[in-house]
């Protein structure tokens, strides 16, 4: 028979053995997320090629989908005789007139020159005349007014072959070159639309899922291709409140996944600020046992490969250096 006095002892024990046996707290269960990049086009268009499915693996910069895009292949073309049509329109101004209008004004300046020559040459045999009072007055003054005529001929023969050889006015040229820039613009937004309808890998990785067969029309914006780089593949888990306390984010944690026994490393990239899960009274020494915090690390890229999202996993914490 059991005596009241023994089983006090035995109680007393217990409570002994249970207040010193401290609970393991580096021992927990997570599970893996992948952060996926979906690709899309910010044009709308029917899908032309999807070159990638699901499960392939795919180098930064691959080909991952192209839509129809005759109608922007055309805006190049227009926009490409736009410039051309620009360009040359400023190289004619800046020449000023043709080749063949420049020389019609030389000729007339030198016809101008024979004629002054003629001029100068009547006026000075009209002024001996005058002396030896062979003709009248008014013959002089012609043959003066002819000579001075030809002289102003000249200057203005001269005036027009410089302006021609100037070309048009400074303000129709800096128009010009307006319009040359605006063309060129013009051509940089034709472009991009049809290289925006063909659309490849930001970062190299697993096609995870094609949302959109060929032949679909494909809403702008909306996403053909979703990704998952192995840097973008990481742990999460949750950890008691006695244990948030020592983790830092660079901390390394190991891990294991069912079908590979071996140790496996993550760094610990985020520790939540707060608790995932609060008790409905006031924090007390009972209810603190009761909060867990998130943490995530991230696996090395060649260990990140061979991790599918939502695969559990068991994380162990390193000791703290």
């Amino acid at each position: 028979m059991t005596r009241p006095w023994q089983i006090s002892l035995l109680l007393l024990s217990l409570t002994f053995i249970t207040g010193c046996t401290k609970p393991v707290n580096d021992h927990f269960q997570g599970y893996v997320e992948g952060e996926f990049t979906r690709v899309a086009a910010p044009l709308s268009g029917q899908l032309a090629a999807l070159p990638v499915s699901r499960g392939m693996t795919v180098p930064v910069g691959g080909n991952l989908f192209t839509l129809e895009h005759s109608l922007e292949s055309g805006g190049v073309a227009e926009a490409e005789q736009g410039l051309a049509r620009a360009t040359s329109q400023l190289a004619d101004l800046s020449k000023g007139l043709r080749p063949s209008e420049i020389a019609a004004l030389e000729a007339q300046l030198q016809q101008a020159l024979s004629n002054q020559n003629l001029a100068r040459l009547e006026f000075t045999r009209m002024e001996k005349l005058l002396k030896n009072q062979t003709i009248s007055r008014d013959t002089y003054d012609r043959a003066e007014t002819e000579l001075k005529n030809a002289a102003a001929q000249i200057d203005q023969l001269t005036a027009q072959l410089e302006t021609a050889r100037l070309g048009a006015r400074p303000d129709a040229v800096a128009a010009a070159r307006a319009e040359v820039q605006a063309a060129r613009e013009r051509l940089q937004q034709a472009r991009w639309k049809p290289d925006q309808k063909s659309q490849t890998a930001p970062q190299g990785g697993l096609v995870f899922d094609t949302y959109y067969t060929i032949g679909e029309f494909v809403p702008a914006g909306y996403p053909v291709v979703s990704l998952l780089p192995p840097g973008q593949i990481k742990l999460r888990f949750f950890v008691p409140e006695t244990a948030v306390g020592g983790l830092k984010i660079g901390r390394r944690v190991n891990f294991r996944f069912d079908g590979d026994p071996s140790n496996h490393q993550a760094v610990v990239s985020f520790v939540s600020p707060q608790a995932e899960y609060t008790p409905p009274v006031i924090y007390s020494r009972e209810t603190r046992s009761q909060l867990v915090f998130l943490i995530e690390a991230r696996p090395e890229a060649a260990e990140a490969a061979t991790l599918h999202p939502g695969q559990p996993v068991d994380v162990r914490l390193e000791p703290a250096a």
